[in-house]
């Protein structure tokens, strides 16, 4: 059984990177098909785990727009008789809509071809209702607004995927956890989009052990959350530390939401004296990028020194480290000193005179 991804394209390596961490991290076995930029097929997922893993991928991942099951694969000139060969009985309930989505400049009638594809079912399921009589078969209608069931359509060049959406990925989450939106605000946040991909990328499963010992308004932790983690924050700044707080008792009580005040901590402290009682699984953390943030005028590259040697203490043995930082801050001299192995890297513009670096890394000592 295959599932396709339509994914985000608004940075070219950070969508399928999250991805893969996320197969790797929750052991989903498949074969990675790129079809294009943005488009991906996870073909010959296991039949008994693929609800499961289905649900697993649009629960965690946040550059990805849609996840469908794939139906059939064919091409545009044999679409037609593609979906007169499916039984859709077998996929949809009630009623549904077909939607078209084009890659690579692909010159159709979008608009034609979801009614003419629409008439299709239809029909099929009319002469399906005369054939063995409507007792064993569902009239199905066509619903334009809120439809039981979503057929995608997705036309490349050289090939057309018809699928059917199955579990369809919540990204109001990332509108209404906007950091404004947040009951405790502080400006330079990090988007939650940005910070679930982070989260992501440092491997961690539901129920490990995430730390963001400079956690601000508390973005990467609330993230952490919404994919079932244990938390725990720290930050120097004291008025940082209590709106992490007052952010994550908010997500509490989200019906989206599933964890508890038990479920997270924070602690006012300056990273390089962090001593936790327990090691963590993961670190995920966007630190200051001023030379003097609240750091008693120190330079960028020694308190990078400092707090990696901290955070290696704080760590399990092979527990990633997924960090933020400017283009002009070279942090490699120090992870080879210190035993850290940088295994990706990746590279967002922010503006002219900054490029915000997202580097993936591992313990390895």
């Amino acid at each position: 059984m295959d599932l396709l991804l339509i994914q985000s394209q608004e940075h070219e390596t950070l969508p399928l990177a999250e991805l893969k961490a996320v197969l790797t991290c929750e052991n989903i076995d498949c074969d990675v098909e790129v079809i294009t930029q943005g488009l991906i097929l996870l073909k010959s997922l296991n039949e008994l785990d693929f609800y499961k893993n289905y649900k697993t991928l649009v629960r965690r991942l946040a550059y990805t727009h849609e996840i469908h099951e794939l139906i059939l694969r064919t091409d545009l000139n044999n679409l037609e008789s593609g979906f007169n060969s499916v039984n859709w009985n077998d996929y949809i309930e009630e009623d549904f809509v077909v939607r078209i989505k084009r890659f690579e400049k692909v010159n159709i009638d979008t608009t034609d071809v979801e009614r003419r594809l629409g008439h299709l079912i239809l029909s099929s399921n009319n002469t399906a209702s005369g054939t063995s009589g409507k007792t064993d078969v569902a009239e199905l209608k066509v619903n334009l607004n809120n439809p039981k069931s979503f057929i995608r359509v997705v036309a490349t060049q050289k090939e057309v995927f018809i699928c059917i959406e199955k579990f369809k990925l919540n990204k109001k989450h990332f509108q209404n956890l906007k950091p404004h939106k947040r009951p405790f605000f502080y400006p330079g946040s990090m988007s939650p989009k940005l910070a679930r991909c982070m989260v992501n990328l440092s491997h961690i499963k539901e129920d490990q052990l995430l730390l963001d010992p400079f956690c601000g308004t508390g973005g990467i932790l609330i993230e952490g959350a919404m994919i079932g983690t244990k938390l725990i924050g720290s930050d120097i700044n004291w008025k940082m530390k209590n709106g992490t707080l007052i952010n994550l008792d908010y997500c509490s009580n989200l019906d989206y939401c599933d964890i508890c005040e038990n479920d997270y901590e924070a602690h006012h402290i300056d990273v390089r004296e962090l001593k936790l009682y327990k090691k963590v699984d993961a670190v995920v953390t966007d630190p200051p990028y001023g030379i003097s943030t609240s750091t008693g005028g120190e330079k960028s590259g020694k308190i990078f020194h400092q707090f990696l040697e901290s955070i290696d203490y704080n760590m399990k043995e092979n527990a990633y480290l997924c960090i933020a930082h400017p283009h002009y801050l070279d942090i490699d001299p120090f992870l080879n000193e210190l035993g850290f192995k940088l295994l990706e890297r990746h590279k967002i513009k922010m503006h002219k005179s900054l490029t915000r670096i997202i580097s993936v890394i591992k313990k390895t000592n």
